[in-house]
Formats: C-alpha cells, sequence, structure tokens
C-alpha cells in the first residue's frame, strides 16, 4: 500500500481489531468512506483479502492477535515506523460467550478477559505514547450494552464488558487534557457475527429456567437482529467528529431504551435504600 497517510496529512491512520466482519469491517469501510487510510487487523489476515484488492491505496491488512502482547508492541512499532502517526484505535475484536456463573469455568472466564480486557489494554499502552506525543488521538472501546447491564447466561461476557468500561472511563479521564479522546460504543443487538463466534459453558440442569432462553436466543437469533452495522460505523464517526465526543454512545433503539431502564432502575431502588446506606456513616 502506497503511504498516502504522509502523501495526505489530512487522512487519519486507524488500528482496527477484528476488521474482517461485523462492526471492525463496517467501520474499516466508513473510514475509506472518508478518505482516511485504515491498518485492519485479523487472525487469519486471508479474510481481509476483498477489502485490501477494492481499497489498495488505503486499506492494509495485518494479521494480529489481541491475546498476543508481543505481537502488539510489533505491529504498533511497526506501523507507526511506516506511517508516522495512529489517529485513531479501534479495540473491536471479541465473541460472545453464554453459561451460568456456576457453569463457566475459569479456563473460559479468564480466555474472555484476555481477549475482550488485557488485548485492549495492551493495544492502548503501545498506541498512547504515539498520540500523546502528537497530543491527539482517538480511542475507540467497543463494548455492549451488556457493558452496563446484565442477564442470566451473560456473566461472563458482561463481567469483560464491565471491566472495560471502568478501565476506559479512567482512561478518559487521564488522556482528555493531552488531547485525546475515548468512546465507549455499546450496541445492542446487530446484524454481525457475534451469535456464530459464541462458546457455550456445560449445562447444568437448575439453571434451564434461567440460562436456557440466552442459550436460546443465541442459538437462533442470528440473522434478525434489528441494528445495521454501516449505521452503527456512521455514528461512531460522527460522534468521534463532534467538538464533544461523548464517553458511552449505546447504539440500536434497543439499547437505548434497555440502558436508560436499566438506569431508572438502579436510581429507583437506590432511593429506596437511600436512609439505611446514608446511615452507615460515622457518628450519623
Amino acid at each position: 500500500m502506497a503511504d498516502r497517510a504522509r502523501e495526505n496529512p489530512m487522512s487519519r491512520v486507524w488500528l482496527v481489531t477484528g476488521a474482517n466482519s461485523g462492526f471492525g469491517r463496517a467501520v474499516t469501510e466508513a473510514a475509506v468512506a472518508a478518505g482516511d487510510v485504515v491498518v485492519a487487523t485479523a487472525r487469519r489476515v486471508t479474510t481481509l483479502d476483498d477489502l485490501v484488492a477494492a481499497h489498495p491505496d488505503q486499506v492494509e491488512a495485518l494479521p494480529l492477535d489481541v491475546t498476543d502482547t508481543l505481537g502488539i508492541e510489533a505491529t504498533v512499532r511497526d506501523l507507526a515506523n511506516r506511517h508516522g502517526r495512529i489517529d485513531v484505535l479501534v479495540n473491536n475484536a471479541g465473541r460472545s460467550h453464554v453459561g451460568a456463573a456456576e457453569e463457566t469455568t475459569d479456563a473460559e472466564l479468564r480466555s474472555l478477559f484476555d481477549l475482550h480486557v488485557f488485548g485492549p489494554a495492551a493495544l492502548i499502552r503501545a498506541v498512547l505514547p504515539h498520540m500523546r506525543a502528537r497530543r491527539s488521538g482517538s480511542i475507540v472501546q467497543f463494548s455492549s450494552m451488556g457493558g452496563q447491564m446484565s442477564f442470566a447466561g451473560f456473566s461472563a461476557y458482561s463481567a469483560t464488558k464491565f471491566a472495560l468500561e471502568g478501565m476506559s472511563e479512567a482512561l478518559a479521564d487521564e488522556v482528555r487534557p493531552l488531547g485525546i479522546k475515548v468512546l465507549i460504543v455499546e450496541p445492542g443487538a446487530f446484524r454481525t457475527n457475534l451469535f456464530a463466534n459464541i462458546s457455550v459453558s456445560e449445562e447444568i440442569a437448575d439453571y434451564t429456567d434461567t440460562v436456557g432462553p440466552t442459550r436460546q436466543m443465541t442459538e437462533t437469533g442470528d440473522g434478525a437482529q434489528p441494528g445495521d452495522p454501516a449505521k452503527a460505523a456512521a455514528a461512531i464517526l460522527t460522534a468521534l467528529d463532534a467538538d464533544e465526543t461523548p464517553l458511552r454512545l449505546p447504539l440500536g433503539a434497543d439499547a437505548v431504551d434497555a440502558v436508560l431502564g436499566h438506569l431508572d432502575s438502579v436510581r429507583a431502588e437506590i432511593t429506596i435504600w437511600e436512609k439505611v446506606a446514608r446511615n452507615t456513616t460515622l457518628n450519623q
């Protein structure tokens, strides 16, 4: 790929993980349409061949496993050396998991945290020195409406997204004075391959009534989701280009309704127990 970023300093350089499908592909295509350069990564780089063929001057495909810390460091170092900068990091790579908390093994839980928390953390550490040096940049963290609330069967998945959001909220405070934006994206149900890329814990019969509907939804709901990834990508670019980029951006009517409803229920419950909670203050 010709070094379009150096030739055109007005174009941004994006690093997108999990760019071969779903939100990663949609964001890549939206960035290309905006005239930017995208370093698109995936574990199997051949899944990006069509993107490179369609946009040879704007898309570069690189293999990257976001759980490989050494690979992350080498990729970011090479990217910064060749393009001169990294303007936008999109931590998108991920998968889903279904299982009751008791059903979920340590190995299953650690695997999800490696992918959704430790991988993004390593990428952030790798790109921030370059962004800090330029006092400019954006970090997009793909969470989920499940990063603000959880449901039976999604304990492990939501645990990783809660962790990602907590890390990102602190990160935003730390880098805002340095000219760097952080955007947490919280999609609802979109037509991505999330349910096709899912692990499932071994079932315990006592959880059939609570976790069973979640298993059924993930097994049969793929392809019927209302969300359009292309529209999600457009919303993300709009948010990044705004003078005041939001910290959180729920996407889809289902996500907006669910998050607002959850916040209302949390406030209502705290209000009911407010007197008891306040009375724990010393000497009160």
